[in-house]
């Protein structure tokens, strides 16, 4: 096996950490959207509050769509909360 074979893989990204990052969440209108996204976040990083959630619906209100700016150190710690966000049921998409 060669050196280079032996070298870790490294993971490269574009983004500087610890950043603020913004994270779009989009779902169907629900009285609890912005409370189950809170608390998923909120898993990943105990300091996020809804002060950090800038909220919009659709025009024809069936969907809501929340921007919430997370504070991550590593691409790992934002990866990880892509998963969780993916994978709830009210969660369509996240960009």
């Amino acid at each position: 096996m060669s050196q280079q074979d032996q070298t870790p893989a490294v993971e490269e990204t574009l983004i500087e950490f610890p950043t603020n990052f913004p994270i779009k969440v989009m779902g169907e209108s629900h009285v609890d959207f912005t409370v189950e996204i809170t608390r998923i976040i909120q898993g990943h990083w105990p300091e996020f509050d809804t002060h950090l959630i800038e909220m919009r619906g659709s025009s024809n209100g069936k969907y809501t769509s929340l921007t919430c700016t997370v504070y991550v150190v590593s691409k790992p710690q934002l990866d990880d909360i892509y998963r969780s966000l993916t994978s709830h049921p009210m969660v369509k998409v996240v960009l």
